[in-house]
């Protein structure tokens, strides 16, 4: 199917749902400037990958975690929500995507407009930190200072704990909760939309096959082939800001034409 084709088919699937599932990773936030781990030249590229485990244990991997970190601070503080965030914001704001799971940890999704209760970070947030000893959370501003002051082992200032963003690092258990909610609308809702992700990365990469199992029809929109496509009803490979905008577009022209949202 050429382009517009693939456009009428996911058309259809939307616009017969008001259960839509999102789903969505590194790929939609490149658009906004955040390299991706496969990025030549990005953060991730020039930073060693350091474990939860390391960074507990020594105090030379902390150390290079926050001057990695400190790095993509500065790269996602300038950030902003793309014409695909804002589409996803507005299929919310439609009445027909009831979550959002996101593998990403910049907030940009929350920024374009979309329910604070309705996005699940399975990765956690670069937003904020926390004492891995008291729990006490900071604004990831407040540590980027003591950063830039060559501070970089932070400690908290209630106890003297290990500070840490509050993502998900290498080799540190995914959130059970967070796990559990995206699967449960993931094997329960009638689309599901799969943006920006390889999904390579598990058990994050395991959601799209259970929705597929579950009986929804699956939109991926990624601009490399992932290991599922062959179980979507349809397949983009185009910029996810083109493909969502003119899925947005569309179905924005159907609800002023006076149609119903669904």
């Amino acid at each position: 199917m050429d382009y517009a084709q693939r456009i009428g088919v996911a058309l259809g699937l939307l616009r017969g749902s008001d259960n839509v599932t999102a789903f969505t990773g590194a790929g939609i936030s490149t658009e906004s400037g955040i390299s991706d781990f496969r990025s030549p030249g990005g953060v991730w590229d020039r930073y060693r990958i350091v474990t939860y485990q390391e960074f507990k244990a020594s105090e030379e991997k902390r150390k290079g975690y926050w001057r990695m970190k400190s790095a993509l601070f500065k790269e996602m503080s300038g950030a902003r929500p793309n014409r695909a965030h804002q589409a996803l914001a507005s299929l919310e704001q439609m009445g027909k995507l009831r979550c959002l799971i996101t593998q990403n940890i910049d907030g940009l999704h929350q920024d374009a407009g979309n329910s604070g209760d309705n996005v699940i970070e399975l990765h956690g947030t670069n937003r904020t930190a926390y004492c891995l000893s008291c729990g006490l959370t900071w604004p990831i501003e407040e540590v980027q200072a003591r950063l830039e002051e060559a501070d970089y082992d932070p400690r908290c200032t209630k106890c003297n704990g290990l500070v840490k963003p509050s993502t998900v690092s290498f080799g540190q258990s995914m959130p059970e909760e967070s796990m559990r909610r995206a699967v449960e609308f993931s094997v329960s809702c009638k689309v599901f939309l799969m943006v920006g992700s390889s999904l390579q990365v598990e058990p994050a990469a395991s959601i799209p096959p259970a929705a597929n199992n579950a009986g929804a029809a699956l939109i991926f929109i990624n601009r490399t082939e992932t290991p599922w496509d062959h179980i979507a009803s349809v397949v983009f490979h185009e910029d996810a800001g083109r493909v969502l905008g003119d899925l947005d577009d569309a179905l924005r022209e159907k609800l002023t034409c006076g149609d119903s949202v669904s």
